[in-house]
């Protein structure tokens, strides 16, 4: 798989992603077909173009974009439940399904 192959599987996962739920740059990696490259995916992610709902996209651990502070409140407006510690809380929000 070439990386411009990369990129386009991965911005095409994040476009498949409903509202209120999110996925990580691991598991878009994994699901693109490449699952060591998340920074790969994340970079992919960060050079989109307008329209595609990057804001669905948080870190392993659930962590927003550093330096996108309208990141959270895009995600709190479609229902995302955030931990205390100002985290996504994966369990209930991470998305599971393709297709």
């Amino acid at each position: 798989m070439t990386s411009g192959e990369f990129v386009a599987e991965v911005r095409a996962i994040v476009a498949q992603v409903p509202a209120g739920r999110v996925v990580t740059y691991g598991r878009l990696a994994r699901l693109a077909g490449m699952p060591r490259h998340a920074r790969l995916a994340g970079r992919a992610v960060a050079s989109a173009p307008a329209g595609l709902p990057c804001h669905r996209v948080v870190d392993a651990s659930g962590r927003t974009a550093p330096g996108w502070p309208g990141q959270r409140a895009l995600l709190e407006a479609e229902g995302v439940p955030f931990r205390a510690d100002g985290r996504v809380d994966l369990k209930r929000a991470l998305w599971e399904e393709l297709g």
